[in-house]
C-alpha cells in the first residue's frame, strides 16, 4: 500500500489535523517509510514464537494495607512557610 495525497488529507481529517501543503509531501514520505518497515516485520517467520500478553512472568504481590502514622502532623508543618496548627495555609486559587 502506498500512501498519497488523498489519504494522508483522509488521515487528517479523521484525526482533526491541519495538514499544510508544503508538509504534506513530508509526511507522504515518513507514512511509506512506516509501512515498509511495517512489510519487513512481515517477512519475519514468528511462527514459533509465543505472544506476548505480559512483559513479564512476575506477578503482583499484595502486601497487608497497614495504616501507620511515620510523620507527626507537627514535624511535617515545620518546613512550611504558612500553616495553622493542622494545616497548610496555601493561596486561593479558585474564584
Amino acid at each position: 500500500m502506498k500512501i498519497d495525497s488523498q489519504t494522508v488529507d483522509k488521515i487528517a481529517h479523521l484525526a482533526r489535523l491541519e495538514v499544510a501543503d508544503n508538509e504534506k509531501q513530508e509526511m507522504i514520505g515518513d507514512m511509506n517509510k512506516i509501512l515498509s518497515f511495517m512489510e519487513k516485520l512481515n517477512e519475519i517467520d514468528t511462527s514459533a514464537v509465543e505472544p506476548l500478553v505480559y512483559l513479564s512472568n512476575e506477578v503482583n504481590v499484595f502486601r497487608e494495607d497497614v495504616v501507620k502514622q511515620d510523620v507527626t502532623v507537627e514535624e511535617a508543618l515545620q518546613n512550611s512557610p504558612k500553616h495553622d496548627d493542622k494545616y497548610f495555609l496555601v493561596a486561593k486559587v479558585i474564584g
